[in-house]
């Protein structure tokens, strides 16, 4: 059984900053959270990101929207990694909040 789980990151930024820094950071994140997450596909439509990825052997997409004053995340996560959420998404919004605020 799958499981949504969705967090928002408020910022500052407008919607077309939050975007830059959002595309041109991603290759960081995505090597800060290696030990725990491999992300296998990443596709912009607008100001929406869906992605695959993949945690503990099991496989879980989502979607990164950028918004004027927030960025929403929503991944839907199999049963295991939504056991494990608690510690997944304190990294994901820490990440996040440093790429967005790294000028």
């Amino acid at each position: 059984m799958s499981t949504p789980v969705t967090i928002s990151i408020p910022h500052r930024l407008g919607k077309a900053e939050a975007m830059r820094r959002l595309q041109a950071g991603l290759g960081t994140m995505r090597g800060n959270l290696s030990a725990l997450v491999k992300i296998d596909q990443e596709i912009w439509s607008g100001e929406t990101l869906r992605f695959q990825m993949r945690a503990l052997g099991q496989s879980a997409a989502g979607t990164i929207e950028v918004l004027e004053d927030s960025v929403r995340v929503e991944v839907t996560l199999p049963w295991l990694l939504a056991k494990l959420s608690e510690r997944l998404l304190p990294a994901l919004r820490r990440e996040a909040t440093l790429l967005l605020e790294k000028r």
